[in-house]
């Protein structure tokens, strides 16, 4: 069966650059170093030590001072502001809860609409366990509509994006594989899906094809501000309009939701997570560059290839281009963003053959915020040696690391580790 161009092409973006047997020497123009010996020397802001000099030495500075000043610098310099919470914000249940799955979970469906006139909405699709009364739960955000990934034929079909900037019925396989959710399910965990694209498109002109972003644009302004939001803060905004919707009901535990996302979604969760902590747990897959991996490490992907225009200049602010060949000026680094997290529990997963996300980098990223978690009493890597694949050394601590053997993207047996990571910390 042929595959939609668009779903080949992001498929492509999401697993194949580091799965490839013979990664690119050159992206967009850009030589890509997978040579340790050439990584170059860099220093890391301290991520402890305040805009005006000043040391932080306890949590309350750290959550009253220099969290709020990390989480401005993003918003300033990477990410971009986003809006507060829509004053139309409204949620439709279309399905009240339909036993599934022999009668061991509940299914749920809801619309969440972004604005009045109910042009710009996303679609949850719930999934509790029919026999846990609250129950905690992961929100994963996908690429692929709910009906693609998950094997319940009850599912309505949903639309996901094309190439040709139109929404067409999700009504072919998706190239990612189907999600088996039971193993949550009969540990007492709920499961919700969204589809990243009903908040806003992934392309260079989803700005003017209807995402929400649009609805936010001044009269007569046709682009983002230098420091206003990409599609990356976007789908994260969107993260927190779903936590919006649990925290108005009885059956989803709203202080015990985790979110979960690969690639450029793993970059979003990080990012919901840093700015609404209210998810009690971050799970970031691959996020790789401008994710967790560190950005002064040049090693695979740079923010260099990141912002370039003809690749994912609309992922971000468009300030952050800017830095495109001065990652050293950044006033921040991957784990600055990963230290956002903290004290909540947090796991990178990375793939060993992933050199385009730079695994090491990530786990490098871990270190260098341990001290923020230590500052909690909560506990990080406690080590400078790189794990190797499938090494569970590290893998249930507060900020966790796991790496599979094998390339770009969650594997089946990873979702055994998220799942493991839930049952000791929610």
């Amino acid at each position: 069966m042929k595959r939609p161009i668009f779903l080949l092409v992001l498929l492509s973006s999401v697993l194949g650059i580091a799965g490839q047997s013979k990664p690119p020497d050159v992206v967009a123009g850009i030589p890509v170093n997978y040579d340790e010996s050439k990584v170059g020397d860099y220093t890391l802001p301290d991520p402890l030590t305040l805009s005006n000099g000043g040391h932080v030495k306890d949590p309350k500075t750290w959550l009253a001072k220099r969290r709020p000043e990390l989480v401005r610098l993003f918003e300033e310099n990477q990410f971009g502001k986003m809006p507060p919470r829509p004053r139309d914000l409204a949620f439709e249940l279309t399905d009240k809860g339909t036993p599934v799955f022999g009668g061991k979970a509940i299914r749920k469906l809801v619309t969440v609409y972004f604005t009045k006139d109910r042009q710009h909405k996303m679609d949850l699709a719930i999934y509790l366990p029919a026999n846990v009364k609250r129950a905690p739960l992961l929100l994963n955000i996908s690429f692929s509509a709910p009906n693609q990934i998950i094997d319940d034929p009850g599912l309505p079909i949903g639309e996901i994006w094309g190439r040709d900037s139109k929404k067409a019925k999700a009504d072919k396989p998706s190239p990612f594989p189907k999600l088996n959710i039971m193993p949550f399910i009969d540990a007492g965990f709920g499961f919700a899906f969204v589809y990243y694209g009903d908040i806003e498109p992934d392309f260079k002109d989803g700005l003017k094809s209807g995402g929400i972003r649009s609805v936010y644009l001044k009269p007569g302004q046709t682009n983002v501000a230098n420091d206003e939001w990409g599609a990356i803060s976007a789908w994260a905004w969107g993260l927190s309009r779903a936590m919006d919707y649990f925290e108005t009901g009885k059956q989803i535990d709203s202080r015990r939701v985790a979110i979960q996302g690969a690639s450029r979604l793993g970059k979003t969760v990080l990012w919901a997570g840093a700015h609404d902590t209210r998810f009690a747990m971050v799970i970031a897959s691959v996020s790789g560059e401008s994710g967790a991996a560190l950005s002064r490490r040049n090693y695979g992907e740079t923010v260099a290839h990141m912002t370039d225009p003809t690749r994912y200049f609309y992922q971000f602010a468009p300030n952050y281009h800017s830095y495109s060949n001065r990652v050293n000026e950044l006033p921040f680094d991957g784990h600055s963003l990963v230290a956002l997290i903290a004290p909540r529990p947090l796991l990178l997963q990375t793939g060993s053959t992933d050199g385009w996300s730079d695994p090491k980098g990530e786990f490098l990223s871990a270190v260098a915020a341990e001290p923020v978690y230590k500052l909690f009493g909560k506990k990080g890597p406690g080590t400078t040696i790189w794990p190797a694949a499938k090494d569970e050394s590290l893998l249930l601590n507060d900020l966790g690391y796991y790496m599979h053997d094998g390339p770009h993207g969650v594997l089946p047996d990873d979702w055994a580790k998220f799942l493991k990571y839930m049952q000791k910390f929610l």
